[in-house]
């Protein structure tokens, strides 16, 4: 495994995100098979493991903690918080952005009890919270920096001018934000500014939530899918979108790789300061992305992948209108 720079961290060049083990694609795996993938992971050499008070409500927080403990100084540990799960008063739970510097200390302090660690290596700001300045939810998290709960600081799904302004108060080692052949919203500012700011870029989502693994029954996702509320796959849309993918598969086999090999090897050769985390629940998946350090593409190649796939050939927006107005990342006109 290969390894790139990430604030003080030197980490795998391909992360792992946990998500998928827990949320958003379907029920959560069961336990062994979540252990089964986060210690197959280890074992391949990957050090940088990304989870959220989010996920399952905190049952992937919980999961990682349970399963990661004993191996707790071999790997960069990120969460995040400003999204979670709040307690509806009958059991159930719904998902609130909350960026009050008194909900990110107490989110903080929960999520150090369930992933069993002193310490945070990388603590996101899963969105910024329009209601609060960004100035003061940064803030909170200086302040868990200063007392050694958390090493650094991140930022999910923002603008190169909240980057900014967060950077002022404290320096910002990570931005995530989906970043893909079919999503390329950070090559509009944010990329930018993280160069300039010495600031590394996190990419979720890398193999475009599946859609480059091949093709997707989409009539069978699981009823709770977030795909089933995302534009691109919804029936006309996924229909033109499935037309792209005949020559990407052509060029995955010219290149000598998988198809989620090649989507990878894509945002790797993008620049070194890029971190792609896939996630999936299956370690025959989890094999396959991480062979993706090894795969070498031409400039001629990348130049054919980026004119194939983008803004002006992808059919629907990558949100619906709900998600697009909790983000904060610059969008292609």
């Amino acid at each position: 495994m290969k390894h790139r720079k990430l604030g003080p961290f030197n980490v795998s060049a391909i992360g792992l995100g946990c998500m998928n083990l827990s949320h958003a694609y379907g029920p959560p795996v069961s336990a062994e098979q979540g252990e089964r993938v986060l210690l197959t992971a280890l074992d391949q050499g990957v050090d940088f493991f990304d989870t959220a008070a989010l996920y399952g409500f905190g049952a992937n927080e919980t999961l990682v903690g349970q399963v990661m403990k004993p191996h707790r100084q071999k790997f960069t540990l990120a969460s995040k918080c400003g999204m979670q799960g709040v307690d509806r008063g009958d059991g159930t739970q719904v998902r609130v952005i909350d960026g009050r510097p008194e909900t990110i200390k107490k989110t903080c302090e929960d999520a150090l009890r369930r992933l069993k660690t002193d310490v945070i290596d990388l603590y996101y700001l899963h969105r910024w919270d329009k209601q609060v300045p960004i100035e003061d939810s940064v803030g909170a998290l200086s302040d868990l920096v200063r007392q050694g709960k958390i090493q650094t600081i991140g930022l999910s799904e923002v603008s190169a001018n909240t980057l900014r302004k967060a950077h002022a108060v404290h320096p910002i080692a990570a931005v995530q934000t989906e970043y893909s052949l079919w999503t390329r919203n950070p090559e509009i500012a944010v990329l930018q500014a993280c160069r300039e700011l010495g600031t590394a870029f996190v990419a979720f989502s890398p193999v475009a939530r599946g859609f480059l693994c091949g093709p997707l029954d989409i009539a069978a996702l699981d009823a709770k899918d977030i795909r089933r509320t995302m534009p691109r796959f919804a029936p006309a849309n996924y229909a033109a979108n499935l037309k792209l993918l005949p020559a990407y598969n052509a060029l995955a086999q010219e290149a000598g790789c998988s198809p989620s090999q090649l989507a990878l090897a894509w945002l790797l050769h993008k620049g070194e300061d890029i971190l792609p985390i896939p996630g999936t629940t299956s370690v025959d998946h989890l094999l396959d992305d991480l062979a993706a350090v090894d795969v070498q593409l031409g400039a001629d190649l990348m130049n054919r992948l980026e004119a194939l796939i983008n803004p002006n050939t992808v059919v629907g927006d990558r949100y619906n209108d709900q998600a697009n107005s909790e983000v904060d990342t610059e969008v292609f006109a």
